[in-house]
């Protein structure tokens, strides 16, 4: 004997799998390519400078602080993209809230343009 679900149940069940949907991080397949194009650099240029050259320097390197001279990171999106969305150390705040894929996608973007080799 079957049960029927009832239109409810399946509406909970898609609902909590929306809300988990954005935890999870992202797969290599949605991994943006390293240099990203120019377009993608200049937005992801804009959102540094606008959420993450407070602490992290115009240049990517602060010196006097703890921040880290990101144009050393490593070429790893999904430590990247972990290290924004859930901060770091209790050091770095998690910007998973205020920034969204396509900004830390684009910031990775324009990252991933300065690194040095």
């Amino acid at each position: 004997m079957t049960k029927r679900v009832s239109k409810w149940t399946v509406a909970y069940f898609a609902a909590v799998a929306m809300m988990i949907a954005p935890m999870t991080t992202p797969s290599a397949a949605q991994q943006p390519s390293a240099g990203g194009d120019q377009a993608q650099i200049d937005l992801g240029k804009r959102t540094y400078a606008q959420n993450c050259s407070h602490c992290h320097g115009p240049n990517m390197v602060n010196s006097g602080t703890i921040t880290p001279d990101l144009r050393t990171f490593p070429d790893d999106w999904t430590r990247f993209v972990t290290t924004v969305k859930q901060g770091k150390n209790g050091k770095m705040p998690p910007w998973g809230d205020i920034l969204s894929e396509e900004q830390i996608a684009d910031i990775w973007a324009f990252v991933a343009s300065r690194r040095k080799p």
